[in-house]
């Protein structure tokens, strides 16, 4: 378990705290077990082809809560993650009936001269107009590479600024270049967040911690006949919410990927429990999940009425989606927990899972507790899963293996991925809901799903046909692992 330490400005990052990796080939069995006897190391690879950011994992937290400002300490390209959130926030804000008001994002520009002199005023400058002009609750800082590595004073400008305007002026430190697990931003956004924003408990609430990312609200139904009331957080929060997350009576990740750090933290400071099984994906593992969440809210009797029911209503439904995808192969490609979930989900359809690129692995998450191990549930649960590559979204690794096993189905949960099934023909499904697949419903959703996507061939037939792709006849020989350094499997130290 790894200890939550609120004096600490900077949260430690994944490979330090949690011993993260983003390189390994293998079965995913083997991966589960090298972590669990200690056996795993990380494999460098000669040539990356790309990778994901810290600063915008925390951007994509921060910049929706509602009445706060973000203030982007870093050179102005650094600020081009603000038009992909901008346009997920107003989404998410008329899907909640919320007013639809544009970000309050800042940059300060960072300049070649500034490197060398410094940017402490001008990140000053930045957040005084920032308040100025919008009044928030609270402004959070994100720094960048740049001003990591000329040092900048930022947590001396938060605390004096703090006292000067009246409000929270928060540093987060997420600078790219620190980690190579792009996660390590939700941690450092989230320690940004219980370090400064949370409030000791005054009293005890009926509500539940949500955290997740801007999915539907599905907990609704499942909470309030247990008395209880959801909280989702962080995205469309406000601040006065987040001020008052210690009150719950418990916290739901739905992705512990995203939640580990802040599920952990609330724990370890505030005392609310957190829900350490898997999350509810596949048949047996939402019975597994709703059996938790029973015992720690005190609602088993209510919970196990609740499994029967839905077994009841979904079993007769799940054998007829399992005749009609029986034999059926697919291959997917996520982030790490979403991943672990869906393989999990597919086998319990019924089909088989030819491999997974998952874009990194935590061999254990910030509780320390072995039963929120979602990859060994799916491992010990459905069995093990040949051709299991953690990368951080090395395309050109996932293309090489995508044209030897050609699936018939191609699961992802990032948009970028999906191109690529499409182009070698195989259909590609894309969901970016990560509550669509969540629990007893969430089976029947995705097999009517993936069942539509088989239906419709046509389109990505004919793309395969007119459209050509950036990688060589040499790389498509190759072993798709031909960059990757030493398989961690057989490493023993």
């Amino acid at each position: 378990m790894s200890v939550i330490s609120l004096k600490e400005p900077e949260v430690a990052i994944r490979e330090v705290r949690l011993g993260s990796i983003t390189g390994f080939e293998g079965t995913a069995g083997e991966l589960v077990q090298c972590a669990r006897t200690g056996k795993l190391q990380d494999n460098a690879r000669q040539f990356s082809q790309c990778m994901g950011c810290s600063s915008g994992n925390a951007f994509c937290q921060l910049s929706m809560i509602q009445d706060a400002v973000v203030v982007n300490h870093a050179p102005v390209g650094c600020a081009g993650d603000v038009f992909g959130f901008n346009f997920v926030y107003r989404v998410g804000q008329m899907e909640r009936n919320l007013p639809p008001v544009i970000g309050r994002y800042f940059n300060t520009n960072i300049e070649e001269q500034d490197t060398i002199f410094g940017a402490t005023q001008k990140l000053e400058d930045t957040i005084r107009e920032a308040y100025t002009r919008v009044k928030p609750k609270a402004i959070f800082i994100t720094t960048s590479c740049a001003s990591g590595i000329i040092g900048d004073d930022v947590e001396g400008v938060a605390n004096a600024l703090t006292e000067e305007l009246g409000i929270p002026v928060v540093a987060c430190f997420c600078e790219g270049f620190k980690s190579k697990i792009w996660t390590t931003g939700f941690d450092s956004a989230y320690h940004a967040i219980v370090r400064k924003i949370v409030k000791p408990p005054l009293k005890k609430s009926n509500k539940v911690n949500i955290i997740n990312f801007w999915g539907s609200h599905i907990f609704d139904d499942l909470l309030k006949p247990l008395g209880y009331e959801p909280d989702y957080i962080v995205p469309f929060s406000t601040v006065g919410q987040l001020e008052r997350i210690s009150e719950a009576v418990a916290t739901i990740q739905v992705c512990p990927t995203l939640g580990s750090y802040l599920g952990a933290a609330l724990e370890q400071v505030y005392g609310v429990p957190e829900i350490k099984a898997p999350p509810a994906y596949g048949l047996r593992g939402t019975d597994n999940w709703l059996r938790e969440l029973g015992r720690v809210l005190d609602r088993e009797d209510q919970i196990e009425t609740l499994i029967n029911k839905e077994h009841a209503r979904v079993l007769p439904l799940l054998g007829d989606y399992r005749k009609q995808l029986e034999g059926k192969t697919a291959y997917i490609t996520a982030g790490a927990a979403h991943g672990h979930a869906l393989i999990a989900l597919l086998r319990e359809l019924g089909m088989t899972v030819q491999g997974a690129a998952i874009f990194h692995h935590d061999p254990l998450y910030d509780n320390g507790d072995t039963a929120s191990d979602a990859l060994a549930h799916a491992v010990n649960t459905y069995g093990d899963i040949a051709n299991y590559n953690v990368c951080n979204k090395q395309a050109y690794e996932l293309v090489n293996i995508l044209n030897r096993v050609r699936p018939d189905i191609m699961i992802a949960r990032h948009g970028g991925m999906t191109l690529w099934g499409a182009k070698l023909g195989i259909p590609t499904l894309l969901i970016g809901d990560e509550h669509f697949s969540f629990g007893y419903q969430g089976l029947l959703n995705y097999a009517e799903r993936i069942l539509e996507t088989l239906d419709n061939k046509e389109f990505v037939t004919n793309l395969a046909k007119h459209s050509t792709m950036p990688y060589t006849k040499w790389w498509l020989e190759q072993n798709p692992f031909h960059f990757l350094g030493r398989n961690v499997h057989v490493e023993v130290y």
